[in-house]
């Protein structure tokens, strides 16, 4: 064991820890307070860029083991330990291989990626702009090849002191570092990797068939790009025409770039830093698709959802309430068949079809309240959009005409030829069947109030119109309109 090999030794740990000892020392000087981000987004195809994405995946369970953490400085203490055991074994050359294996180990896992670089960036200008910001590429650079120096230094190290016997092994240990890394560069480039692919929905199996025909990839990223390249049918949302055309491999990059600036903002993608990333596809869509793939995005997304439903139910209690106020209807004779039910409208009315005549029109309402014909009938219900309290009675005889509290009372002909009569809202509630004396000719008498004030205030309170709605068999048809 020679002073030299101790006092490379030594180097090659301190180099190794250079790097993390710098930012510590920045951070306890008060140096390293800012942060910085970087985003970006690139289209085409570049040869290293898409074989360093393969190694990545391929490398990722070993650039998170222990030993090549904190710069490699495991790995360097982890060699040392094994020569100076071999050494003191009086086995000198197992200390070697010691050494020259963790040098190996280091370029592995560090070298491909400044190499693949120095490639594109050799290629064309275009492909350096790939691999991000310039200040992304100089570090990139700097800190891929820097792990050369503890390496080199290992080597050094873990030398016998003899050099002749050293120069004519030289080979078998350039070998050693050489092979390791032709062979992780030659396993990426033979993964599927071609140029621009630009998977579609039945290569991602988005439908959920189970027959993916594209390169492995994580569910929640075949999530995102079915969302992406949706057609606005279905599930997956209704697409971001302005990102379909990217590569897979380009627009998967880019969506854990712009997870990453959503994520350091709360999940926001309203915030200034992820609307310019979004750039020109900014909107719902982009959201949507994001929330596939990154949780933060999909939390608030969701608890946008819960918030929504939540308002949603507390404005349909209200009306429920208001409705449940009002004053019951005490009929002159008793109907066989009465309900009451809170009623939503979009479009002014709620209606009544026969079987297969569904969104049929009417035609124009009597008194702008009601109209009725075959198997079609209209009854307006709020001033375009609201709830209405109606109530519902079947009578199998004509009731006696109700006039008073009512605004409007307006009476019309309808014909069921399936025997139904079944009022149904915009959202699909539905009154009990009003047609008593099943398939034939009935008389529909209506009765409104609140109409008045519906129309003349905006902010009426949803409940506000009440409506009577009466429906016995008889065959006129001549509309009549009581008040």
């Amino acid at each position: 064991m020679s002073r030299r090999s101790l006092l490379l030794w030594a180097a090659a740990l301190v180099a190794a820890l250079a790097p993390i000892l710098s930012v510590l020392s920045a951070q306890l000087l008060g140096w390293g307070d800012g942060e910085q981000g970087f985003a970006w987004m690139s289209t085409g195809w570049c040869a290293g860029y898409e074989i360093n994405e393969e190694i990545r995946t391929l490398l990722g369970p070993v650039r998170g083991f222990p030993l090549v953490l904190f710069g490699l400085a495991p790995l360097v203490g982890l060699a040392f330990a094994g020569w100076l055991l071999s050494v003191r074994a009086g086995r000198p050359r197992l200390g070697r291989i010691f050494g020259l294996a963790a040098a190996g180990i280091m370029l592995v896992v560090s070298l491909p990626e400044p190499m693949l670089l120095t490639f594109d960036a050799a290629v064309s200008r275009y492909c350096l702009s790939a691999w991000g910001p310039p200040e992304l590429v100089n570090w990139t650079l700097t800190s891929g090849f820097y792990p050369l120096l503890p390496a080199v230094l290992t080597v050094l190290a873990a030398r016998p002191p003899v050099r002749p016997r050293l120069v004519r092994r030289g080979r078998p240990a350039r070998v050693a570092i050489t092979v390791p890394v032709m062979a992780v560069l030659l396993l990426g480039a033979a993964s599927d990797s071609r140029p621009g692919r630009v998977s579609d929905s039945n290569e991602l199996d988005c439908a959920g068939f189970g027959d993916v025909r594209v390169p492995a990839m994580s569910e929640q990223e075949k999530a995102f790009l079915c969302a992406v390249r949706s057609d606005g049918f279905g599930a997956d949302g209704p697409g971001v025409p302005e990102l379909a055309g990217l590569p897979d491999r380009a627009l998967i990059t880019y969506g854990h770039s712009l997870c990453h600036v959503a994520t350091r903002h709360g999940g926001d993608t309203g915030a200034p830093a992820v609307q310019r990333m979004m750039g020109e596809a900014a909107g719902g869509p982009l959201t949507w698709a994001l929330s596939r793939m990154c949780p933060a995005v999909a939390k608030v997304l969701q608890a946008e959802s819960d918030r929504r439903e939540a308002e949603a139910k507390a404005f349909v209690t209200a009306a429920e309430r208001a409705c449940a106020a009002h004053p019951r209807h005490h009929p002159k004779i008793k109907p066989v068949r009465r309900a009451r039910a809170t009623m939503w409208t979009e479009f002014w009315t709620i209606n009544a079809w026969d079987e297969g005549r569904e969104d049929e029109e009417s035609g124009d309402r009597v008194a702008d309240l009601v109209e009725g014909g075959d198997g079609t009938l209209a009854v307006w219900a709020a001033d375009e959009i609201g709830h209405a309290c109606v109530t519902g009675e079947a009578y199998t005889r004509r009731p006696p005409v109700e006039t008073r509290g009512w605004e409007q009372v307006v009476e019309v002909g309808y014909r069921t030829r399936t025997g139904s009569l079944v009022l149904v809202d915009r959202e699909g509630k539905e009154m009990p069947d009003l047609a008593a004396g099943g398939p034939g000719r009935y008389r529909v008498r209506v009765h409104v109030r609140g109409r008045k004030v519906a129309q003349e205030h905006i902010d009426v309170p949803d409940g506000t119109v009440q409506l009577l709605i009466m429906v016995f068999p008889d065959e006129r048809r001549k509309p009549v309109i009581y008040r």
